[in-house]
């Protein structure tokens, strides 16, 4: 038997001390659940939104290829597409929402300066360069709030278990172990109370 659970003054107050502790950590995973939520639901618009708009600029960007492997040639398209050069400025660093790490990509955001001659190529290539390169700019904004959304989401279930588990088993025992030991001590006062009556009694006689 846990020791714990005896009738007793010191165990009274343990017992109280955890049920207030686990109030306060119930009421503060619940707001930790409804931040994160929060957080959740407001990346989740901005994926949606974002997702369109690389939608839209893909689209835009494929039609500008086709007319320039139409007026250029697709083999003079693909030589050119070699001095497009690498994207090296990635940054990938992290920030915390309520304890959840979730990446913070930094990248530089530039004008597109052809790396190739304009002499010998058309508007049409020139187009779809930069629109490819709004794409890719687009895709590393929604990969990292489709990262932060993953993260958020895996965290908020462990929250929510936290929470449930503070709920449905933590508070409800101590909450019975608080009533029985209170009820108990009461009880052991009646009793005192009624042996030192009778003693009083008998003491009179």
């Amino acid at each position: 038997m846990n020791p714990n659970t005896f009738p007793t003054k010191s165990n009274l107050i343990l017992a109280k001390n955890s049920l207030a502790l686990a109030r306060q950590g119930f009421e503060l995973m619940d707001k930790k659940r409804n931040i994160l939520i929060r957080e959740l639901m407001d990346l989740i618009a901005q994926a949606a939104d974002i997702q369109s708009e690389i939608n839209e600029t893909f689209s835009s960007a494929y039609l500008a290829l086709q007319k320039a492997n139409i007026e250029l040639g697709i083999y003079n398209v693909e030589e050119l597409s070699h001095t497009v050069p690498e994207e090296d400025s990635i940054v990938i660093k992290q920030r915390s929402i309520m304890g959840t790490e979730i990446p913070l990509v930094e990248f530089e955001s530039k004008t597109v300066k052809p790396a190739y001659s304009f002499y010998g190529t058309k508007i049409s290539l020139d187009e779809a360069v930069m629109k490819f390169n709004k794409v890719k700019e687009l895709t590393i904004r929604l990969s990292m709030i489709e990262n932060s959304a993953y993260r958020l989401a895996t965290n908020i279930k462990k929250t929510q278990k936290r929470a449930n588990a503070l709920q449905n088993i933590t508070i409800p025992n101590y909450t019975a172990l608080t009533v029985a030991i209170q009820n108990a001590l009461e009880e052991k006062e009646r009793e005192e109370f009624t042996r030192l009556k009778v003693i009083k009694k008998m003491k009179k006689k």
